[in-house]
C-alpha cells in the first residue's frame, strides 16, 4: 500500500543533495557534546554517543530514507519501555503500539 504524504519538500531523498554542502558546513561549525544517553538516529536506526558520528549521520539523513520503525524497534530491543510524544496529536504513539505488537510486546 502506498500513501502519498503532503510535505513541503523532497526531504530525505537524493533531491536534497544540493542542500547537503550548506547543511554540512552548519553542522560542522556547531559544537556537539557527548550526550548523556544514546541518540537513536533515523539514518540507520542505531544508537550513537560520539559527537562526530552524530554529526555525520545528521548530514547523511538529509538525503537518506527515514528508518524510524527500525529506530523504534532498536530502542525496544535495548530496553526502552516508555515513549512520550511531544506536540499535537498521537500518530507516533499509534505507530509505536503497532511496532510493539509486532515484536510481541504489550
Amino acid at each position: 500500500m502506498t500513501v502519498p504524504l503532503s510535505v513541503g519538500g523532497a526531504f530525505h531523498s537524493p533531491l536534497m543533495e544540493p542542500a547537503r554542502e550548506e547543511l554540512a558546513a552548519a553542522i560542522e561549525a556547531t559544537e556537539f557534546h557527548t550526550p548523556k544517553c544514546p541518540v537513536y538516529q533515523n539514518v540507520d536506526g542505531k544508537p550513537y554517543t560520539s559527537p562526530q558520528e552524530i554529526k555525520e549521520n545528521l548530514i547523511a539523513q538529509l538525503t537518506a530514507p527515514v528508518r524510524w520503525t527500525k529506530a523504534i524497534g532498536q530502542m525496544i530491543a535495548d530496553g526502552a519501555s516508555e515513549f512520550i510524544e511531544c506536540g499535537p496529536g498521537n500518530v507516533q504513539q499509534g505507530l509505536i503500539k503497532k511496532i510493539k505488537a509486532a515484536a510481541g510486546i504489550q
